[in-house]
C-alpha cells in the first residue's frame, strides 16, 4: 500500500487536505476534511526507526546494537524525529506568582541518565555522593 503523498505534485506545497475515505469492504465513501496523522510526516527511515524504538521498549542501548550504530547516532535520529513531530510553538501562559515553580530533582535526572545508558551506575553513584556532601 502506498504512503500518502506529503506535498502537492503541482506546486510542492505541504498544505494538503485529506477529504475522502472509502471502506474497502463495502465501498462506502465519506467526504469531509481530515487531519493527517503526525507520524505520516515522517520519512520511511524515521518510521522504521520509531518501530524499532518501540520494539526495544525505548532502550537506546538495545537500539544501538540492533542498528549497529553509535549511541550518539541513535540519539541524534531520535532527536530528529522528536523535532519533526513537535507541534508548532505554543505561546506559554505565564504562571501566577502564587503557583510555586516545579524544580526537577537532580537525583532523578541522574537516574534517568543511567537508565538511558548515558551514565554508568558507578558514575551516577560518584555524582550522587558528591551532591550529598555539604
Amino acid at each position: 500500500m502506498r504512503k500518502l503523498i506529503e506535498a502537492c505534485p503541482t506546486c510542492d506545497s505541504a498544505k494538503l487536505s485529506i477529504t475522502e475515505v472509502t471502506c474497502d469492504a463495502c465501498g462506502t465513501q465519506v467526504r469531509s476534511r481530515y487531519s493527517r496523522c503526525p507520524f505520516c510526516s515522517l520519512t520511511e527511515d524515521q518510521q522504521t526507526f520509531l518501530l524499532l524504538f518501540v520494539r526495544s521498549r525505548g532502550n537506546l542501548k538495545d537500539l544501538e546494537k540492533t542498528l549497529g550504530v553509535s549511541y550518539p547516532t541513535v540519539r541524534a535520529k531520535l532527536d530528529e524525529i522528536v523535532e519533526r513531530l513537535a507541534p508548532p510553538a505554543l505561546t506559554l501562559i505565564p504562571t501566577p506568582a502564587s503557583v510555586p515553580a516545579i524544580v526537577p530533582d537532580p537525583r532523578q535526572a541522574v537516574l534517568a541518565r543511567v537508565q538511558a545508558g548515558e551514565l554508568s551506575p558507578a558514575e551516577a553513584l560518584a555524582w550522587l555522593s558528591r551532591e550529598q556532601k555539604p
